[in-house]
């Protein structure tokens, strides 16, 4: 079967279609990391989003349980240059092909992804829809047109969280990989608010000895200190930062009361909550090769990254905030640190998933603040 991917320029690829039939549409961008894809389909910051692989060959390994980042699936859409329809992994539970098609997610294969990225690097991240449903390339052009644009979208209370959970070691195993051998059984509480929050960053905080309570992207300041806390965690999400008032209000809020650790939209809303301002960046950065830089210590770490919007840094008082982390690609900020309130903050995503483990040590010093805090 044909499948169509239309962009709101009118630029027009013909593929073959694999997962879902019918039509779906999303902004489109692209993504550079060469492995992890159900890591990428299932990340929820993607809500809202037509992904591009950049590696040609997709699905090969198939899928499990194991690798999932939430639930289901959060793509629009997925775009490749060669998508397999059977797989070979000793770890596979089902076919990628099929896997999609349960969750209703289109794919088109069989196209130039080259030209495709090259296209979204000159013009940048466009609306489109993938259609295989015959639909003639004016219509289709005409509907990505009319989608709703990504800037002043809240996502995050979309595909938040509706009830409150608790989430510890038992939710990843009994014996959850690099757990600090001397550190008790989930001595810290942390409250993590959830914009779209990934399993890896709850895994990541359990591995530090944490007991993680995980609160809608809503829920105000006053219940979330009512949980008392041991340090708050905001997490990656979807969408714009700039209309998530509610938290922005929270956060200051928060600031001074407990240790803050946020990453990605987390990051963001924490600039915000600060007086900066955010800025939608031209094709954004997704992808698990990113150089970043340590201010600091002049350090290079190779990052994960999957973000459309950006601080701009000098928007941030210098004298309230440090800035720690640098991106190499394009000089983006990357992080911060509030210089006398134990808040920080990274744009990256250090629990990776897919990604290298370069910056696994910010988990670490968010345990550290935590306890100095409690001293």
């Amino acid at each position: 079967m044909q499948a169509i991917l239309a962009l709101e320029d009118g630029r027009i690829f013909r593929g073959e279609s694999h997962g879902a039939g019918g039509e779906r549409a999303g902004e489109v961008v692209f993504n550079t990391s060469l492995t992890g894809y159900q890591e990428i389909f299932t990340d929820p910051s993607y809500a809202g989003q037509i992904v591009v692989l950049t590696n040609p060959q997709i699905g090969n390994y198939g899928t499990n349980a194991a690798d999932a980042e939430a639930q289901k699936p959060y793509i629009e859409g997925l775009v490749t240059r060669e998508f397999s329809p059977i797989s070979s992994n000793w770890r596979s539970e089902q076919v990628a092909d099929e896997y999609l098609e349960r969750h209703g997610v289109p794919v088109v294969s069989e196209i130039d992804t080259r030209a495709l990225v090259r296209h979204l690097r000159t013009y940048g991240a466009m609306r489109g829809v993938i259609s295989t449903n015959g639909s003639n390339d004016e219509a289709l052009v005409a509907k990505a047109k009319a989608l709703r644009k990504m800037d002043g979208c809240d996502l995050a209370s979309v595909v938040s969280t509706k009830e409150t959970y608790e989430w510890t070691r038992e939710h990843a195993g009994n014996a959850v990989p690099g757990l600090m051998p001397d550190a008790p059984v989930d001595d810290l509480h942390v409250v993590a608010y959830d914009y779209g929050i990934k399993h890896n960053i709850l895994r990541m905080l359990t591995r530090e000895a944490m007991r993680v309570t995980v609160v809608p992207a809503q829920t105000s300041a006053e219940d979330v200190l009512a949980l008392k806390p041991d340090g708050i965690f905001l997490s990656n999400g979807p969408g714009d930062p700039e209309p998530l008032h509610y938290a922005q209000e929270n956060i200051r809020k928060l600031a001074g009361k407990k240790p803050i650790f946020g990453i990605c939209l987390g990051h963001q809303i924490i600039g915000l909550a600060l007086g900066g301002k955010s800025y939608k960046l031209k094709f954004g950065h997704h992808g698990g090769n990113h150089p970043v830089q340590q201010t600091g210590t002049g350090k290079i770490e190779i990052t994960a990254h999957n973000h459309n919007f950006a601080i701009d840094p000098d928007s941030l008082k210098q004298s309230e905030v440090d800035l720690t982390h640098v991106d190499l690609n394009d000089n983006t900020l990357e992080g911060l640190r509030h210089r006398s309130l134990p808040l920080f903050s990274v744009q990256y995503h250090p629990e990776a998933s897919p990604g290298p483990h370069d910056s696994h040590y910010l988990f670490r010093d968010f345990r550290r603040m935590m306890e100095e805090s409690k001293r």
